[in-house]
């Protein structure tokens, strides 16, 4: 039996949220934004009447209003827009367990099993529709199709409050036309490397030799050139289904930039406490560590160690980023406007062994203090809250956090 799968996506989801919240905005061009004092001030998310001027996400908020003079900005509410999401989901999962969050906004259903129950594909996308917007007043467009990336296709095919279903028999006609930057899984620079051998449009990737997209990306080549011919068999995963993380990091900019180590030292200590809680949370340690440094110019670079052993101590992480920042870039001549710590190639704390060695046996007293402090500080923060225990070097600080 042939497979039916839903891709449904939130339009303009952040947007949709706000003027649910407050019908007035719809009167209105306006976009969700972040806030221009912490250096976030970009367009979040815009409504319908906004993007008839030329406003995109992910723009600075003045070019935004350069095309949009009159264009309304609202703070984001992230709250709110989980409870949202928490409430759209649960209706998805109304008609299948087989629902495959894909962002806060979007998802697939496999409703193969339920169609007897619900009607066709598309009688199910369209009631959808109809009882997320009456129930949550938001509107969504649906892709259906045989197997997810059509899926997914479709429900960028036609925006907003839309269902289009993609076929064996249609997806030639519908797909093969569109830009090659429109294939999922195609970003700017690899449409770029496409289109520099000839692949204009998805179609071209119908007989274009397999082994030349080897060539030139890899084997991604050839699973764009298995998504263009309608071959992906990926199944959709329960709603409760957790894939292992591979990486956990995190990252922030800072309300001013970091212009000499005390700052430096200073933000790398907050951004590694909050990675080493978060490996704890979730049972994982770090074996090697990534940082990701953006300077005032946006020029971005990255660096990588592996760590003597596998930590989940913002001890030991925070030494190995300063460590790292302090070998590859000088932060007197070219101040950081953001960081990112990510703790990479993770094992399950369980599987975790480790020779102690005789001869530094101080350094693995201190370690285990430190871990003992550390989760101390874990079961503060999670019985009376994340701010009830902190560096004094984060009180007050003028970072932005």
């Amino acid at each position: 039996m042939e497979r039916v799968i839903l891709h449904c996506d939130c339009n303009c989801f952040f947007a949709s949220v706000e003027a649910a919240l407050n019908p007035e905005l719809s009167k209105f061009a306006f976009a969700v934004c972040g806030d221009p004092e912490h250096r976030h001030g970009i367009v979040l998310a815009k409504n319908e009447k906004a993007k008839k001027y030329g406003v995109q996400t992910g723009e600075a908020i003045w070019q935004a209003k350069s095309k949009c003079p009159k264009l309304l900005t609202v703070a984001p509410h992230y709250k709110e827009y989980k409870e949202f999401s928490k409430r759209i989901f649960d209706i998805y999962c109304r008609y299948t367990d087989l629902v495959e969050p894909f962002g806060i906004d979007e998802c697939w259903l496999d409703v193969t099993g339920s169609v007897h129950l619900f009607g066709s594909g598309r009688e199910i996308a369209d009631e959808l529709r109809e009882v997320i917007k009456k129930e949550i007043g938001v509107t969504i467009s649906v892709g259906v199709s045989y197997n997810k990336i059509f899926a997914k296709m479709g429900s960028d095919y036609k925006k907003p409050d839309a269902t289009t279903e993609i076929t064996p028999e249609n997806f030639k006609e519908l797909l093969y036309p569109l830009p090659i930057g429109d294939l999922f899984m195609v970003g700017r620079k690899t449409a770029e490397k496409l289109r520099g051998i000839g692949i204009r449009k998805i179609g071209d990737l119908e007989e274009f030799d397999e082994k030349i997209l080897y060539r030139l990306l890899g084997q991604n080549g050839r699973v764009l050139w298995q998504y263009a011919n309608g071959y992906d068999y990926s199944p959709v995963l329960r709603f409760d289904y957790r894939e292992a993380y591979k990486s956990i990091g995190n990252g922030a900019t800072f309300k001013k930039d970091l212009m000499n180590l005390k700052d430096v030292r200073t933000c790398v200590f907050f951004l590694c406490d909050k990675v080493a809680a978060r490996l704890r949370k979730h049972n994982y340690e770090c074996s090697a560590l990534q940082v990701g440094i953006k300077d005032t110019n946006f020029h971005t670079i990255q660096r990588s160690r592996q760590l003597p052993s596998p930590t989940d101590l913002s001890y030991d992480l925070r030494n190995a980023v300063l460590s790292l920042i302090e070998a590859n870039f000088d932060v007197e001549k070219e101040p950081i406007r953001s960081l990112t710590v990510t703790g990479t190639k993770l094992l399950n704390s369980d599987d975790v062994c480790e020779q102690i060695s005789f001869l530094d046996l101080d350094y693995h007293i201190k370690r285990e203090k430190e871990h003992r402090l550390e989760c101390t500080k874990d079961n503060i923060r999670h019985k009376y809250g994340l701010g009830t225990i902190t560096r004094c070097s984060f009180i007050d600080n003028d970072f932005g956090f």
